[in-house]
């Protein structure tokens, strides 16, 4: 048998597509139209609604991270912020995203460089170099990842380092010290192991000095100033970023967890992992995560928004998704109508063959319960106020199903079964396994 497709069999595909109406009609359409205009499914569309039943107390207008891959870090700040907002009785307010960004930058660099020394045995065209070169100051990360910065640096407010044009569009910036780290890294392959400490001390003043040229330099003090919602003037000297965080955001990052669910052949539910080569502080906690089944990830998530604490999580956010109504809902385009087939893959076989991995952290601030089950999910975006309902989405609860990969919890929402399992020691996964993906 033949294993090429002949021409007479291409003419045979042409002619069957001809002879169906609908197929022309759909090609018609599709020639002039976005996919996701023709797809739109009208039943679906005319029951969005964005009222819940469980909210926190107090929402904030939207944050926008802009041309750059920050969510993981906006959305860590923005649920710190949550706090600084009671505390101080404002109506508004924003950590720097720049500062956070500045030290992560420099922690990822250090990480790198380390990671070049510890692997200087294998080739060049490795696996593992290729994948460590291939983008060694990403702006994506981790929760894990949140805690180590603010615990070793603090966070100030916005005003204090307001944001760059390279903070908020950081393409040209990690294009230019991406550049400058593959550099040092030929460089230190080929020095011998004793050398590599102080030449590294001489390459990270470099990484320093252009991280400064970028985005200027942290602050080393907080020196700053504003009305609350009674008009009454607070002001703040001399504090340093860390003291600040400790006192106005007055949450214990640290005490939250990650949970997820990662149905895949290689990963037993009840089973803590982390991914080999990723981070960013290197004496920093390490990631680290409790797979588990979607109804304990939805569980907690609930117990705690309906205890007034936001949730950090982390998804796919490009699948069946709206942006300019800010949905998420695997209804709301009907494909298979469209190109009449089946799309029949599960969560298990998307994330085994590369069609799905988490690409997106936000914050869930509330919930819609009816007779004890989540319907559907309200989500503080960071991408400004103009998609959605002022810049909040909402997410059905069979989106979340599919598409949510991890949530970040507390300790006191995880029953004693689960809390005995993140004592035990972490499995390794892969550099490029996908619940990496969203710190590259």
């Amino acid at each position: 048998m033949p294993k090429n497709i002949s021409l007479t069999e291409i003419k045979k595909y042409k002619n069957k597509f001809l002879k169906n109406n609908k197929n022309t009609a759909l090609r018609n359409a599709l020639i002039k139209n976005d996919l996701n205009t023709v797809a739109l499914n009208w039943e679906n569309f005319s029951q969005i609604n964005h009222h819940f039943s469980d909210l926190i107390k107090k929402e904030l207008p939207v944050t926008n991270q802009k041309a750059s891959g920050r969510c993981w870090g906006f959305a860590g700040l923005n649920l710190m912020r949550l706090n600084v907002v009671n505390k101080l009785n404002l109506s508004n307010f924003e950590f720097s995203q720049n500062y956070f960004m500045f030290w992560d930058k420099f922690e990822k660099a250090n990480y790198f460089l380390e990671n070049i020394i510890k692997t200087i045995d294998h080739s060049y065209d490795s696996r593992l170099i290729m994948h460590l070169v291939k983008a060694p100051v990403q702006d994506g990360g981790q929760w894990d990842m949140f805690v180590n910065l603010i615990e070793k640096y603090g966070a100030v407010p916005k005003d204090v380092m307001p944001e760059t044009n390279h903070s908020s569009k950081s393409m040209a910036m990690n294009y230019i010290l991406t550049h400058k780290l593959r550099e040092f890294a030929s460089i230190l392959r080929k020095k011998p192991a004793k050398n590599s400490t102080a030449l590294k001390k001489e390459m990270m003043e470099i990484i320093y000095n252009l991280l400064s040229m970028f985005l200027g330099q942290p602050p080393d003090l907080v020196n700053w100033s504003t009305r609350n919602t009674e008009n009454i003037y607070i002001s703040i000297s001399n504090v340093t970023p860390k003291n600040f965080y400790k006192k106005y955001a007055d949450i214990n990052i640290t005490n939250k967890v990650c949970l997820i669910h990662a149905p895949m052949s290689n990963k037993k539910f009840n089973t803590v992992y982390t991914v080999e080569y990723l981070g960013n502080v290197i004496e920093g906690q390490i990631i680290k995560y409790l797979n588990v089944n979607i109804k304990d990830l939805k569980k907690s998530a609930m117990q705690s928004i309906k205890n007034n604490e936001a949730v950090w999580f982390g998804c796919d956010v490009g699948k069946r998704f709206s942006r300019d109504m800010g949905v998420l809902d695997m209804g709301i385009f009907d494909y298979e109508n469209v190109f009449q087939t089946s799309f029949k893959m599960n969560k298990k076989t998307r994330l085994e063959y590369g069609d799905s991995e988490m690409t997106h952290a936000m914050l869930l601030t509330g919930v819609d319960i009816k007779k004890r089950n989540s319907i559907k999910w309200k989500i503080e975006n960071s991408w400004g106020p103009k998609s959605g309902n002022k810049g909040y989405m909402m997410m059905t609860d069979k989106w979340f199903d599919e598409y949510t990969y991890e949530v970040v919890i507390d300790k006191k929402y995880l029953n004693k079964k689960l809390l005995r399992y993140l004592d035990s020691k972490p499995i390794s996964l892969a550099p490029w396994d996908p619940m990496g993906a969203l710190a590259r």
